[in-house]
């Protein structure tokens, strides 16, 4: 016993140092693991994924609503992918960058309202008395908003380019065609001008008629006058560089008045 106990405090000082080991090691290991974790990662600013979801399931015709509710997974995937956007990752982007994701989100969750509840015949069929808009689908910046929210009191009066309107889609063949690709804040201005100049030329919802002195136009134009005539001075002058170089003289020459064309709010769907 006593060659044991002589040796006991020796035994003692290795297990504690084996057990101290131990723990250091655990403790090295978890601290590598959390410095190899990889941060949440930054938005594809090319918006690739929702490209392809657009390019699958939107033509000139419209949106393909029951494929998007077969599979909703692409779809759900993308909005998450937004969803997860801080509030510091976003102020520090630029503006075309802020422009581009939220104009991509509006479509996207409107793409997902009207799938989740189609079939329908016209977007205003959901929501009950409060419509669509006022439906809180948009996840954007750790917060639940509506659509409404996010055209009126983010993208309207932040941005001040009364071209949005002819990006974001509500769904309705009044308004103007769902691109088929997603907007990306390296073309984000070509693209918004390729989309008012296809509006604009679009027959059935404007047009310019010399003869009787008249301007049609859709109305977007009077529903949101405000902005046309805060960006460019007024309606006319805005739209003017988007028309024929034969209708934009007549435009800018004055005298015509301006009526309201037809407004289907009929579902889009292919």
């Amino acid at each position: 016993m006593r060659v044991k106990d002589a040796h006991f405090p020796n035994a003692s000082r290795q297990i504690l140092g084996n057990i101290m080991k131990m723990h250091f090691i655990t403790l090295l290991f978890a601290m590598t693991a959390t410095l190899a974790r990889p941060a949440s990662a930054e938005l594809d600013q090319t918006h690739a994924a929702f490209d392809k979801i657009l390019q699958t399931n939107v033509n000139a015709k419209g949106a393909n609503y029951a494929a998007l509710k077969k599979d909703p997974a692409p779809l759900d995937a993308y909005l998450k992918s937004l969803a997860d956007v801080s509030d510091s990752e976003f102020k520090s982007w630029s503006s075309d960058q802020q422009m581009a994701m939220l104009i991509n989100l509006y479509n996207a969750a409107t793409l997902k309202l009207v799938a989740d509840h189609y079939p329908v015949k016209s977007i205003k069929d959901i929501g009950g008395s409060a419509g669509p808009w006022k439906q809180a689908v948009v996840d954007l910046l750790g917060k639940k908003q509506t659509l409404d929210y996010l055209e009126n009191n983010i993208l309207r009066p932040n941005y001040n380019d009364p071209r949005i309107h002819f990006a974001i889609n509500c769904a309705s063949i009044g308004c103007p065609a769902l691109r088929s690709s997603a907007y990306r804040p390296d073309k984000l201005s070509s693209q918004l001008d390729e989309e008012t100049r296809a509006f604009l030329s679009a027959t059935s919802k404007n047009r310019v008629d010399a003869k009787n002195k008249t301007l049609y136009l859709s109305p977007i134009f009077d529903w949101f006058k405000s902005d046309f005539v805060k960006k460019s001075g007024s309606v006319e002058k805005f739209i003017a560089p988007y028309l024929t170089a034969a209708d934009k003289k007549v435009v800018l020459g004055g005298g015509l008045s301006i009526k309201s064309t037809d407004y289907s709010w009929s579902l889009n769907k292919q």
